[in-house]
């Protein structure tokens, strides 16, 4: 199944995305992105790993994206690495991964959900016996 384009919320939202991406800039894009996506009534993600699936909270309604996922079958959840998730962080901001590339990084550094608040501008990492790990980004004119 694909994507279905018959609600005003993922109408909005593939419109911000599309409108984050142009102009995000490489190195430090995700307060863009954030940004982009806040304006337009985007107000949580939830993301999941390693099923990669992402719930977004908006005020058009809520919806649900399925990316391809980390794991396929059985697997042992990695040991919850705070240094390892930081220095994931600092690779992406860096613009030197993809958003692929993360997520599998996230999730080898023990990393099984994580949620962005887009009014706190705030992410939330949690492993999953609860450890976490919250980081704040700038807020940023758009």
């Amino acid at each position: 199944m694909g994507i279905f384009m018959n609600s005003t919320a993922i109408e909005n939202f593939v419109q911000a995305q599309a409108r984050a991406v142009k102009i995000r800039p490489r190195v430090g894009g995700f307060p863009y992105l954030a940004e982009v996506l806040r304006a337009a009534g985007v107000t949580r993600n939830l993301m999941h790993l390693p099923s990669c699936h992402g719930i977004f909270l908006t005020q058009y309604g809520d919806i649900v994206i399925q990316a391809a996922p980390l794991v396929q079958a059985m697997a042992d959840i990695p040991v919850f690495d705070r240094a390892r998730l930081i220095q994931a962080l600092r690779i992406d901001q860096a613009g030197e991964s993809t958003f692929e590339q993360f997520l599998s990084a996230s999730w080898q550094s023990g990393v099984v959900r994580f949620e962005v608040d887009f009014v706190a501008r705030q992410v939330v990492y949690y492993g999953c016996r609860e450890e976490s790990y919250v980081e704040e980004y700038p807020a940023v004119e758009v």
